[in-house]
């Protein structure tokens, strides 16, 4: 097993991925690394692997680009990028100047049209006030600004570039209407005038000679990136396109969208690669409502989309963007709207929604692929979002996505006009694509009011839906007054206001930083006390063979009979050593064996020892037969969830209980409704998992359930294993400590009567103190 090298870019540290026998992480438009290894933390501690050889150079050519960021190739094959995407026309090496030229062509500054009235084909109220008539938000340093952050991170270096191309005529067809796309075909030969009245006809929408080739090139990006993934070539990736496309309709053109981009990319998948269940998140601040009417009454796409709403009175006032539109026909639950119903939402208000409202529906579908609308205008300080949610919040929502479908998600830029924080959510995005783990989040875990209504009214209206929505308290909430002006506004919030000056610090704050989550040398490292040659380990995973001091080891296993014994003993000592070089920052993931007699006496060491030698706050996710120990300090620095008690109790606000859930149904529940909650408020700077003597836990739910907590702490998360554990179990728990996607558990079968009751019991106790927890009527009242 190898240790592998590290780019480093600005400050930040990056783990290159790429040379024979790796995974060969793929995105960027520039592939390669320098081919160094790791400086190695002691010559007896780690085995070091051999130094990466540099990926050459992948042509591309046009606006857009896809970067695909994972390759899923195994044993030393390589994946060029001619082999990833087609060659487009006139290909030629990535330059930003030339990219920044193109992408001017479709720049609405320099197209001279007006904003436009409303369109005609349907009652639409008026422009809202205070938008300039004039666009200057979308325009081409979105995309530089993005790839100049890329690069200064050293993220571009470890991606794959995939050459963009034109979609064709038939492919846009699958979404849009003959006439439409002729229609558009034909501003290639117009005139200004005739180019401003055509963009007239439509809201928001500016014509260019251009217009049709940048479009077809948006669109073909995202065809490129979802035939790589699809074909096995990539894990998952990144489309940087222009012009966007959510809004844009069969036949209509809409909100600076001409083709959409990612409902052509989810048709595109059904036809070519015959996929039946596809999921599309769409986190721009804005409603979709392009790809929601091209997929209402198609139950193979699961639409989900957060937006700024302000009961209807926020572009584009649509009285379907509310939470009761939940399509139509055999629709009917495909289509999942979070109206947000004032500004300011921040880290809490996503992630909350992601763990009550988008995953549970998302694992009971089931779905072969994940496609974002990744819009980024609801991030900090962004003019048309005026939301609060911080660029690492975007790694958080990206790494819960990456747990489905096998890993294989596809997002495509759509909106973010703050060019700073756009630029550093894009890398947020693909650090975490690139397997990184995902820096903490800032600010307290406690969604707001107007945010726990929004979700609860769209659980309402999902729940006669879906069956993990259903049997919980799942009533409909009157919105609340307080979270309205007199005259039933949400209250304006001005650019001089206290809301919007303490986003603009907070941003400035962020920005300032020149790393916001340095990589450690190591990512992942196991220690074993006795190889198993049938234990295989991804090539970057490495195998610990030192050990604490023999004094040392011996100190601490002091106080506990069952360490007395010399192969307890050894395995303690391998333990501390890799928990150190986890407290120490050189490695951010592990996992260790112990002998099941020691497991109890061993986890007790390493939460003493976690607590005493750095970690602030522990979090302890106990499987099996693992109780809290008796004399552990009750300070509020950990919290222990014993996972398969007698009863489901909650002994203190640090101390919970419940039984393995029978069901695949009631152990998503457990995860996503009490879990991992409990775990976001916490905000822990280590988490440790054990898996006891009679944890009952299978391969695929304990590497579930390692993926989603890697979203904590930084990913400085540490596992711990009985000795006799199966070495798949091993195996497969190193793989999504490291960054690979779990395997799928199937469609999820309904939650036991008793596995609800335990769990509803729980979040009635604990609620009050963990706000993460709240979604329930009557405590948003």
């Amino acid at each position: 097993m190898g240790r592998l090298g590290n780019g480093r870019s600005g400050g930040a540290a990056a783990t290159t991925r790429v040379g024979p026998g790796d995974p060969a992480p793929l995105g960027g438009d520039r592939g390669g690394a320098n081919g160094e290894a790791e400086p190695q933390r002691s010559s007896e501690g780690w085995r070091l692997g051999a130094p990466r050889l540099p990926r050459p150079l992948v042509p591309r050519s046009g606006a857009e680009l896809a970067i695909a960021t994972r390759s899923r190739a195994r044993g030393g094959t390589q994946v060029r990028g001619e082999e990833a995407g087609s060659q487009a026309r006139g290909a030629s090496p990535f330059d930003c100047s030339l990219a920044s030229c193109l992408l001017r062509a479709w720049d609405p500054a320099h197209a001279g049209a007006r904003r436009p009235p409303a369109p005609q084909a349907g009652p639409r109220p008026p422009a809202a006030p205070g938008r300039s008539p004039e666009c200057e938000i979308e325009r081409p340093e979105r995309l530089t600004a993005a790839l100049d952050r890329l690069r200064q991170r050293g993220l571009e270096q470890r991606c794959l570039r995939l050459s963009a191309r034109e979609a064709s005529e038939e492919e846009l067809g699958l979404v849009h209407s003959p006439e439409y796309v002729s229609l558009v075909r034909e501003t290639q030969v117009l005139g200004k005038e005739e180019l401003q009245a055509l963009s007239g006809q439509f809201d928001a929408i500016y014509f260019h000679p251009s217009t049709f080739h940048c479009a077809r090139l948006a669109a073909g990006a995202g065809l490129q990136l979802v035939d790589a993934v699809l074909t096995g070539a990539v894990q998952n990736g990144l489309a940087l396109v222009r012009p966007p496309g959510h809004h844009s309709q069969r036949a209509a053109a809409n909100g600076f969208c001409v083709f959409n981009n990612v409902a052509i990319a989810a048709a595109h998948a059904k036809q070519k690669h015959g996929l039946h269940r596809i999921l599309v998140v769409d986190w721009d601040v804005h409603h979709g409502q392009g790809i929601q009417y091209l997929f209402e009454d198609d139950p193979s796409v699961l639409y989900f989309s957060w937006h700024r709403y302000e009961h209807g009175r926020f572009w584009p006032f649509l009285r379907e963007s509310d939470a009761d539109a939940v399509g139509r026909g055999q629709g009917l639950g495909f289509t999942v709207n979070l109206p947000w119903n004032q500004v300011g939402m921040g880290n809490a208000d996503y992630v909350a929604a992601f763990l009550h409202l988008l995953l549970p529906l998302a694992f009971e579908f089931d779905p072969e692929l994940v496609l974002v609308s990744a819009g980024f205008d609801s991030a900090i300080g962004d003019p048309e979002g005026q939301m609060q949610a911080t660029p690492e919040c975007f790694a958080h929502l990206t790494q819960l996505l990456q747990v489905l479908a096998g890993g294989r998600v596809c997002a495509v830029l759509e909106g973010g006009y703050h060019l700073e924080s756009l630029a550093e959510s894009v890398c947020m995005t693909v650090q975490t694509l690139l397997g990184d783990p995902a820096p903490p989040l800032s600010g307290p875990m406690v969604p707001c009011q107007s945010a726990l209504e929004s979700i609860q009214s769209a659980r309402a209206a999902q729940a006669p839906h879906w069956k993990s929505l259903q049997h919980q308290d799942v009533t409909a909430v009157p919105m609340s007054p307080s979270s309205h002006s007199p005259e039933g506004r949400p209250p304006p919030l001005l650019p001089g206001g206290p809301v919007c000056k303490a986003a603009a610090s907070a941003l400035s704050s962020l920005l300032d930083q020149p790393c916001l989550c340095p990589a450690p040398s190591v990512r992942t490292a196991v220690a074993l006390t006795t190889p198993d040659i049938t234990l295989v380990l991804p090539p970057d995973v490495i195998q610990q063979e030192a050990s604490a001091l023999r004094e040392e080891t011996e100190a601490w296993a002091r106080p506990h009979e069952s360490l007395a014994r010399e192969e307890a003993l050894t395995a303690l000592g391998k333990l501390l050593y890799l928990l150190d070089g986890m407290l120490d920052g050189q490695v951010n993931s592990g996992i260790a064996a112990t002998p099941a007699s020691a497991a109890a006496a061993t986890l007790d060491v390493a939460v003493r020892r976690g607590l005493s030698h750095g970690a602030q706050r522990l979090l302890c996710v106990a499987l099996g037969q693992l109780d809290r120990p008796p004399d552990l300090a009750h300070d509020g620095r950990s919290l222990w969830l014993n996972i398969r008690g007698k009863e489901a109790a909650a002994l203190s606000m640090f101390h919970v209980s419940t039984p393995l859930p029978v069901m695949t149904g009631g152990f998503l529940s457990c995860v996503l409704g009490l879990v991992l909650p409990l775990a976001y408020g916490f905000q822990p700077d280590l988490v440790l998992v054990a898996l006891g003597p009679g944890h009952g836990l299978q391969g695929p739910h304990a590497a579930l359930l390692a993926a989603m907590l890697r979203g904590l702490a930084g990913g400085r998360v540490l596992a711990l294993l009985e000795e006799d554990s199966t070495p798949q179990l091993a195996g497969i728990l190193a793989r999504v400590l490291n960054g690979e996607a779990p395997p799928s558990l199937g469609p999820s079968s309904v939650a036991s009567p008793e596995d609800v009751q335990a769990l509803m019991y729980l979040r009635g106790q604990l609620e009050p103190q963990w706000k993460m927890l709240q979604c329930h009527p009557h405590l948003v009242a």
